[in-house]
Order: C-alpha cells, then sequence, then structure tokens
C-alpha cells in the first residue's frame, strides 16, 4: 500500500469567481522517497503540497497517509517554505529550536537537538546569529533544520530554493541529498526547474495546466548518491528533455484551447 495517497482530489478555490486548482487529482507516494512536482505556473503544486500537510481543506476527494485521511496538521509532517519565516527578533539556534519548545520539550533537551541540527546542515559555530546576518543560503538551512528538528515523517518543501542564486541552489540541492542520504525521510518537493527535480529525486511528478491533474510520473533510475557530474550525464540529459517536451506539448494545447499564441515552457 502506498504511504501517501491523494485519490480524486479537487480544491476549488470561492472567490469573486470559483476557481479550480486540482480536479481529479491521484497520486501514490511510496515511503522513503523523494518525489519532486513540476508543472507550470498556477497547476496547483503549492495547493496539493497545503492539502497534504492538513493547511488546505480538499473541496472532495481523499488524502491518506499511511491509511489515514489527512484532517488538518500533524507532527508527522513538517513543511519548508520558499521564504524562509524565520522569527527575526531569535537567534538561528533559538528559531531551530521553536517547534520542540512548541511541543513543550526541556529547554536543555531541545537546545541539544537544535545544536545537532544546526551541526547536520552546516552551521555550527553560526548558532547566536540573527536571520538578517545570515545569507540567504544559511537562512534556507535554518529553516531546514527547523523542520528536520521535531522529527517528521514526512518533509513537504515548496520551492526552497527559489529564491537563491544558481551557485547555491546548486550547493543546497546537494546538502539536501546529503541530509536525506542520513535520514532517509519522505520527501515531497515541489519546483519550477527541470533540471533540479531530475538531479534530486526519484521520482519526478509532471503536472497539467490548471486544473492541476498528474500528468505523468517518471522514475529517475540514476544510482545515489548522486554527484555533481551526475548533472551533465546522458540518463539526466534524457530525462530533463522528456520532462521538458512533455511539460512543453501540454502547455501549448492548453494555451490553443484558450486561444492564445503558442509558446514554449
Amino acid at each position: 500500500m502506498p504511504y501517501i495517497e491523494a485519490r480524486h482530489l479537487n480544491v476549488t478555490f470561492h472567490s469573486r469567481k470559483d476557481t479550480v486548482a486540482l480536479d481529479d487529482f491521484d497520486l501514490d507516494i511510496e515511503k522513503h522517497r523523494f518525489v519532486s512536482i513540476i508543472g507550470p505556473s498556477g497547476c496547483g503544486k503549492t495547493t496539493f503540497l497545503r492539502v497534504l500537510a492538513g493547511l488546505t481543506a480538499c473541496s472532495s476527494g481523499d488524502v491518506l497517509i499511511d491509511g489515514k485521511a489527512v484532517t488538518g496538521p500533524g507532527p508527522d509532517r513538517a513543511v519548508v517554505f520558499q521564504e524562509h519565516v524565520l522569527l527575526p527578533w531569535r537567534s538561528a539556534l533559538r528559531n531551530v529550536s521553536f517547534g520542540l519548545e512548541m511541543k513543550g520539550i526541556p529547554p536543555g533537551e531541545s537546545r541539544k537537538k537544535a545544536i545537532d541540527l544546526m551541526r547536520l546542515v552546516g552551521l555550527d559555530g553560526f548558532e547566536n546569529y540573527r536571520p538578517h546576518e545570515l545569507s540567504g543560503g544559511m537562512r534556507q538551512r535554518v529553516g531546514l533544520a527547523r523542520a528536520l528538528v521535531v522529527d517528521p515523517e514526512i518533509l513537504l518543501m515548496d520551492e526552497p530554493f527559489g529564491s537563491l542564486d544558481a551557485q547555491t541552489r546548486e550547493s543546497m540541492q546537494d546538502e539536501l541529498l546529503r541530509i536525506w542520504e542520513l535520514q532517509r525521510k519522505t520527501v515531497v518537493f515541489s519546483t519550477h526547474s527541470i533540471e533540479e527535480a531530475a538531479y534530486v529525486s526519484d521520482q519526478v511528478v509532471i503536472m497539467s495546466p490548471r486544473p492541476g491533474r498528474v500528468e505523468e510520473t517518471v522514475d529517475v533510475d540514476l544510482p545515489r548518491p548522486r554527484k555533481y557530474s551526475d548533472r551533465v550525464s546522458s540518463e539526466l540529459m534524457d530525462l530533463r528533455l522528456h520532462i521538458w517536451t512533455k511539460m512543453t506539448k501540454r502547455t501549448n494545447l492548453a494555451a490553443q484551447n484558450r486561444g492564445e499564441k503558442n509558446e514554449p515552457y
């Protein structure tokens, strides 16, 4: 049985007009897998992650984790957002320990766990720095440590590296994979980058333009651990071309149906 199941999921937002974000969305995710979701802007990637996190209710259909329906947030899930949303008045260490404090963990124990996680993400020595004193990549490391310190079963990552420069982004991808190899969390990762999705994942889920549906799931048959040279391997280049071609055709078809000019994704 899949660890995460989405069955005929529909999410409609009601404002000045109804907007269907997800429609008949079906997806199975196995435990300990690194799964990336990719698709054009507005296709519902973030909406699905929010439903999975228990932050957005589905209009119809079901989302199950380990056979149990998702009805709200839970300690088995943690979210890393594109914007680090750190508390600016707290040190990096106290930002990491925040979730433990909310759970009532004694200060000495929460501090030790937070220090261990900061060391894991490569921030040893930066415990007392405030967020404004850290680079963008370092702030994202703090956000990652804050999510991991509560030891979730599932890590939900919503375009976490989208605001970083190219070099820092690649460095953070490798850092994330290093940590994932150690902890083997189930990761659901949304991104706009085809290269990123292909490099980090066990499986890539290609979504259609809104309303979002699963267009195709593609397995990444590339050995782990990954190394930097894999980025230009023939296997990864072929996978990137396949994903790009699939997304371009689907996006152009959607544009034609709306009477718009064809443009490549």
